[in-house]
């Protein structure tokens, strides 16, 4: 039955005027035919040159050992642990694109899963080194592991140090698994194409013979599909398991059942700002805004405002269950936090994470991709100052007046955390350099559903015109 009311016309999630050439022409052409210009020079310049202070830093830390650190009685953690939650929780955008919202079957999620995927690898790995260094002997890191030896030497399974461990490793295991899997048929469509013999024969390894027969892509999807499945709880485990670093703890700040959900949320916020501060300068960088549309960017920033409304509830939970526990050290511990000597630091977080992003609900700030830029970056930052302040205002004032200090960072804590962020912009660029940013494959059915859509609708308007 006609009515008069309109059609409600979707948004694309493509630009229109694609095919399956210029797909593959456009994302490959980043690899093999136009792979280096001065952004990518002066990007991978950058990190290179933080990754060499982290390795003087790192080298610094073995001769000398953690005392060149900030920490002291009672901070025993500082910058490491800080850092170490916060590149965990910049990983968990990766896994949430690729896996939850393949699940969901969300279109939008195919111009951004592969870079989010390989941030997700390059996060974990820089938050991998923190406790690592924090260790003190990090030549045995082993011991962490159960394995037989001679000394009857076994973890210690109740410390969630020992928790974070197995948490990481698999999903460091399982998201690499992910994004392998994902590359396959992508790393064969460059074996073809590239004209160099060595880059051929490189690809063609990685490929593992795939040649897009039905059983090949059979396995694919039934793998990529398990994987997927498998990659899910993933998200919201490991953060869980991070959080139990703190909450098993009697500190006051740390000993609480909100923490689970509340680190989960957050990792997912600065997840999705950190794929936003990619992908902005990216599909700037390499003309990508016909595949990394403002679809992508819009979808994003709802989002980046759905998780920091969560991560404000967090907060004024945190606060309302402080005061109503009737506990004089933990009623303590928020006014230390609001009004002790990192109050700034505090008020600061509260400004990045929950006054800034409230932008978004206007749909002219959404749109606009400075405005995003700018929000993403301030939530990047406002996230790490909140671990910042769950670690170091939870342990320089706990319980006993005398054993109180202060804890400040030093050139080597500032060294290691900007020379982490160097190792993740070299690692990136190097992934733009010598990979697809982009998937090839989900692009190309993305643009064969497309032209479906498409023809399907233009024979309803022939067949229902007058």
């Amino acid at each position: 039955m006609a009515t008069d009311q309109p059609e409600r016309v979707q948004e694309p999630v493509l630009a229109p005027g694609h095919t399956f050439a210029s797909v593959t022409d456009k994302i490959s052409a980043l690899v093999l035919e136009r792979p280096y210009n001065w952004r990518w020079f002066a990007g991978f310049t950058i990190g290179f040159v933080l990754v060499m202070m982290l390795l003087t830093a790192i080298t610094y830390l073995l001769l000398k050992g953690v005392g060149i650190w900030g920490i002291n009685i009672p901070v025993g953690w500082g910058f490491a642990i800080v850092n170490f939650v916060w590149w965990i929780g910049i990983g968990h955008a990766g896994t949430l694109i690729s896996a939850i919202l393949l699940l969901l079957k969300q279109e939008w999620r195919t111009s951004i899963n592969r870079f989010a995927e390989a941030m997700t690898l390059f996060a974990v790995a820089c938050a991998g080194m923190f406790p690592l260094l924090h260790m003190g002997r990090p030549w045995f890191f082993y011991w962490l592991a159960p394995y037989p030896n001679t000394m009857a030497l076994w973890p210690q399974w109740r410390s969630p140090l020992v928790w974070d461990v197995f948490a990481v490793s698999t999903y460091a295991t399982v998201s690499l698994l992910f994004w392998f899997v994902g590359l396959i048929p992508d790393l064969a469509t460059l074996r073809d194409r590239a004209r160099h013999p060595f880059a051929r024969i490189v690809y063609g390894i990685l490929a593992m013979g795939w040649r897009g027969s039905a059983v090949h892509w059979h396995r694919y999807r039934t793998a990529y599909l398990l994987l997927a499945g498998l990659a899910t709880p993933l998200v919201v485990s490991v953060h869980t398991v991070v959080s139990f670093d703190f909450t098993i703890g009697i500190v006051p700040g740390w000993h609480s059942t909100i923490f689970p959900p509340y680190f989960v949320a957050g990792a997912i916020y600065s997840g999705f700002a950190m794929v936003l501060t990619l992908a902005i300068p990216l599909r700037k960088a390499f003309k990508l805004e016909d595949m990394i549309t403002m679809h992508h960017l819009e979808n994003m920033a709802k989002v980046l405002l759905a998780t920091g409304l969560i991560v404000t509830y967090g907060y004024v939970m945190e606060t309302f269950t402080s005061w109503y526990s009737a506990s004089t050290f933990e009623e303590f511990m928020i006014n230390n936090r609001m009004f002790g000597p990192y109050a700034h630091t505090y008020w600061m977080l509260i400004l990045c994470n929950c006054v800034t992003v409230q932008i978004l609900w206007s749909s002219r700030a959404r749109s606009s991709v400075p405005v995003l830029f700018v929000v993403s970056i301030i939530v990047n930052i406002g996230m790490w100052l909140e671990r910042y302040v769950i670690v170091i205002t939870s342990l320089h004032r706990d319980f006993v007046p005398a054993a109180w200090g202060m804890y400040h960072g030093t050139f080597w804590d500032y060294a290691t955390y900007f020379g982490s962020i160097g190792l993740f912009m070299a690692l990136l660029f190097l992934f733009i350099r010598f990979l697809p940013v982009i998937s090839i494959t989900e692009m190309r059915e993305l643009v064969a559903e497309t032209q479906e859509r498409e023809e399907a609708r233009e024979a309803m308007t022939q067949g229902t015109a007058p």
